[in-house]
Formats: structure tokens, sequence, C-alpha cells
């Protein structure tokens, strides 16, 4: 496997002239292999979002290397580095500039220089990708959530990128629109062999993720599958996050003496094991 992306022993404090105050990020080395979908999980203040601008060059490490295509990511070859990345981000509102959203998906094109002709043919290919196309003309202000972060997505595909990073991209959107989003990464992954890199608190979309880095205070707490992730069970409560739906109600049955074999990540996992265990005797 290729790989498209690492942090070695990557430390990063805002305040680095305050010895005593905790580091944001300390010490945090991992590899991400082309074509993976990996997710960063943790509470509130984890160092999650820091790693994502550290990944991005929005910010450079005190100690340690990022990097992107296995070059180490510098001042010097910063803009070269981001054109392989795409970042959609928490509130799609903030992210909109055009009027409609083909402007607004042409806009980072137009930016840098990429001719008409090959501009537009970009412009209506990312929108198909998402299902979007249909909506060339419409005000992005008038979309729903969902059909918001897509056009975004659209957006950060049309620079042809190798990596699509995902801040938070979902934690705004009700159940449908993160459905639609997800649905939608899932289907690029598939047809494309994007790299994703998504962050987030939400343990149901880590599900969807091939590997996990789960982190606790600025440090890398554990790092495996969902499925090694989620086996921690009440530690990710205890540090600050929500068990997925069919673990907590597996955990609720049991309690009530209903006859269940170990965990279960999936609904359809739960759904299998209670139809085995007490309906299929």
């Amino acid at each position: 496997m290729t790989e498209i992306l690492s942090f070695n022993q990557v430390t990063f404090s805002y305040t680095p002239e305050v010895p005593e105050v905790r580091n944001a990020v300390e010490d945090v080395t991992f590899t991400v292999n082309e074509g993976e979908w990996v997710a960063i999980v943790g509470h509130n203040g984890s160092g999650k979002s820091t790693l994502a601008k550290l990944m991005s060059g929005l910010l450079f490490p005190n100690n340690g290397e990022v990097r992107i295509m296995r070059d180490v990511l510098t001042e010097e070859n910063l803009w070269e580095m981001r054109s392989h990345i795409g970042m959609v981000f928490q509130n799609p509102d903030n992210q909109f500039v055009g009027a409609t959203v083909q402007d607004d998906v042409a806009f980072s094109l137009e930016n840098n220089g990429v001719p008409y002709k090959e501009m537009v043919e970009r412009v209506h290919q990312s929108l198909q990708q998402v299902k979007m196309e249909k909506f060339l003309d419409h005000e992005p202000h008038h979309l729903s959530g969902g059909q918001k972060q897509r056009v975004a997505i659209a957006g950060a595909l049309a620079m042809q990128p190798k990596i699509l990073i995902l801040d938070e991209a979902t934690s705004m959107l009700d159940p449908l629109g993160r459905e639609e989003v997800l649905q939608t990464v899932q289907s690029l992954r598939e047809k494309t062999g994007l790299t994703v890199l998504s962050i987030t608190h939400d343990l149901e979309e880590a599900m969807l993720a091939d590997h996990v880095l789960f982190m606790n205070e600025g440090k890398k707490y554990a790092e495996g599958t969902p499925e090694k992730i989620f086996a921690l069970g009440d530690k990710l409560v205890d540090l600050g996050l929500d068990l997925p739906f069919a673990m907590k109600m597996t955990k609720l049955l049991q309690a009530q003496g209903v006859q269940l074999v170990g965990q279960h990540i999936t609904e359809e996992e739960l759904v299998n094991d209670l139809w085995t265990s007490n309906f299929n005797k």
C-alpha cells in the first residue's frame, strides 16, 4: 500500500512560550495509505481539529514532521502540497462565495487559472459525482443542509485532490442530510479510490472507516479498526464519546435478561443476533 499522508512524532502548542499549558497535539504518529478512509475521533478539545490544520499547512509542528505524498510539508512547498488536499468544514454556509452552485464550484478553479473550457468540464463532472448536477443555477443558501455539503464536496473535488478531509462536516446536519453526505463519500471512494480523512466525534460515522485514530487530550489514545476501538466500550463514554445506537441497545437488552452474544456495532448485527438467539429456536 502506498503512503499518502503521515505524522511522525508531531507536537504542537498554541502557547509554546508557556510550557505549563498542555500541548494541543503531543507526540502523535500515524500513517494513512492511498485509498483508505481514516476517522479521527475524540471529544471537544482532544486535538482533532488541530490535526486537520496541521495536515493542511494552516499550522506547522513545533516538533516532528507531517508528510504529504511522502514529502515533508514545509512553508516552501505548502501550496504544491495543498493542491493534493480538499477540505470540507463544519458549516457549509461559511464556504460559499458564488451566487449560484456552479459559480461556487468554479471559484477555486478560476483563482488557480484553470482554462475556461476545462473549468466548465470540471464543474459539471464534480457536481455529477455528488448528484447535484440538476442544481447548477440554484442559489447555494436555498439548498438543504445535506445538499450544501454535497456542493462543498463538489468544490473540493473540482480541484482533483488526492485526499479529502472532512472536518466535522456532518455535525450540523439532520439525520437525512448526514446520510446523504456519508453515502456520497462512500460512493466516491468506491468509484475513484479517493483517500478520506474524517474528523468527527460521531462514532456512527467512524463505523464507516477502515481505520480509526482515537485522540484524547492531544495524544493518540488508541488506533485500529472500528471493531477494535468500539471494543473499548464504556471507556469511550468515560472519555466523552457516545456509543453507537446498536451498542447502547445491546447493553439495555442484556440488562433486561435478553440473551445476546457479545457487543454489536451495527443494527444489522444486533437484529441478526436477536433473531438467531431468541426467535429462531
